[in-house]
């Protein structure tokens, strides 16, 4: 994408970021020791969960809006590749550098601006950790509503940039529906503001809207205001066993009837528990085929009466051993079970294909029976979970990272899961982004014309397109 870009010897891309003048430059900004540039600290900053490698350049920790203008300032000028990263968690290298140049870390911007109780919002930097957010925002009686999984890891401002969903989805909706306004800087350097402070705003273009999930590639987010609420007086989790994944499934769309909305809907297959109990035994049942999660919240009478409703609805439809938390204490060790999956599902291979598709509630039960028999069809192990109660199920194919045909048949599974995903009525990624790894399957979910005004918005904001180049686009 870039001329200035080579391949030195050791096949380690590099820049315009290297030269030397440059890196003074950055020093210059943000001072000698926020510029990393030694191979073996700036190695970590290649890699995110999918564990490829694309060591950048340099290293560089801005703290100020006016530090990060002065950097992307220069990298406009000069013109090298910029990636933006938070926790460095996501699953589809939206902040691997993979063209080279400089991540850029938010790890020093972690102030917490305003936190406004009678207006509802809390005004922050991108560094603070989404667990940081809710916890500041619990302090005085509040709630930040998204809650993806990583919560204690990944970043407020990588959660906007991928536009992260989690297990409160079902109630609450994505990151996108709590963000009210946002301070970006341009791909020229330029500070812009999106939104504002209220809750209505319809004042020109939805900018804020277009950032949320653009991956880092318009500009790079530097403030946010963030939308809080009244923190629930009660929360219950149900908890039951299925003799299979898609009668699990098939309850999912029976609460609606009885005016019930979950706060979160998780379900859980025979694998996923066979996994987590050889790790970290719960105690779960060896006849479970699946488990479903049912979460609600609200006034403690209305709590009490939904989820009497929901044990009857899931016993009336093929749950057994139904488990209904009566303690905070008790509920933590329900959801604790779905908290364990990831890591635990490596041992059924070293290589871990996780992918997030999505498709109408209502179709969850053929999506992952169907998904059952592609990974049959190319005999590739497949355990499936997520966030059911918003059509959100993570996919995982599991192989030996060693064996290049096993690999070989997993993409022909993630592939056709893709499609399948897209048939049903839902597309590639519920929250994990496209970055690099899902790019080559875009046009199976965006057709040509919306790919061509995607671009098109792509080089309105970015000419020289150095923000995280090599992401979404082929």
């Amino acid at each position: 994408m870039f001329e200035s870009i080579h391949f030195e010897s050791g096949g380690r891309r590099t820049t315009n970021a290297s030269r030397p003048d440059v890196l003074d430059r950055l020093r210059a900004i943000v001072g000698e020791e926020n510029v990393v540039v030694d191979p073996e600290r700036v190695e970590p900053y290649g890699a995110d969960a999918v564990k490829e490698k694309f060591p950048p350049e340099a290293v560089i920790f801005p703290a100020t809006t006016a530090e990060m203008a002065a950097i992307l300032k220069l990298a406009n000028e000069v013109v090298f590749p910029v990636t933006a990263r938070g926790g460095g968690v996501g699953y589809t290298g939206g902040a691997v550098p993979v063209e080279g140049g400089i991540v850029i870390g938010t790890d020093r911007m972690k102030q917490i601006i305003e936190i406004n109780v009678d207006d509802l919002y809390i005004t922050c930097q991108p560094g603070l950790t989404t667990y940081e957010v809710q916890q500041a925002a619990a302090e005085v009686g509040l709630m930040f509503a998204p809650d993806p999984a990583s919560y204690k890891d990944s970043y407020i401002g990588g959660n906007i940039a991928e536009n992260a969903g989690g297990m409160r989805t079902p109630k609450y909706g994505v990151t996108k529906h709590h963000v009210l306004g946002l301070e970006v800087v341009t791909a020229q350097g330029d500070i812009i503001r999106t939104g504002g402070r209220t809750v209505k705003n319809v004042v020109g273009f939805d900018l804020t809207g277009l950032m949320c999930g653009s991956e880092g590639m318009l500009g790079i987010i530097t403030e946010a205001t963030l939308k809080l609420l009244p923190m629930p007086e009660a929360t219950s989790t149900v908890r039951a066993n299925f003799t299979s994944m898609e009668a699990a499934c098939k309850v999912l769309t029976k609460f609606t009837p009885h005016g019930i909305l979950p706060m979160a809907m998780e379900v859980i297959d025979k694998f996923c528990v066979a996994a987590v109990e050889e790790n970290f035994a719960f105690g779960l049942s060896k006849e479970a085929e699946a488990i479903l999660l049912v979460a609600v919240d609200g006034s403690r009478e209305e709590v009490e009466r939904q989820a009497r409703i929901i044990e009857q609805i899931i016993a009336e439809n093929g749950g057994f051993d139904v488990i209904r938390a009566r303690s905070k204490e008790e509920e933590d060790k329900l959801w604790d079970v779905r908290r364990a999956i990831s890591p635990s599902l490596m041992k059924y291979g070293t290589l871990k294909i996780n992918e997030d598709v999505v498709v109408p509630r209502s179709k969850v039960p053929e999506l992952v029976a169907r998904i059952e028999q592609i990974g049959k069809r190319h005999n590739t192990f497949v355990a499936n979970f997520g966030h059911a109660g918003d059509g959100n199920i993570h996919v995982n194919f599991v192989v030996d990272r060693d064996d290049p045909e096993q690999i070989a048949r997993a993409r022909e599974c993630v592939a056709e899961t893709f499609q399948l995903s897209v048939e049903l009525g839902g597309t590639i990624s519920g929250e994990h982004g496209i970055g690099y790894v899902k790019s080559q399957y875009m046009h199976y979910a965006v057709d040509g014309p919306t790919l061509e005004i995607m671009q098109a918005i792509k080089r309105a904001f970015d000419p020289k397109g150095i923000l995280n180049p090599g992401k979404m686009f082929v």
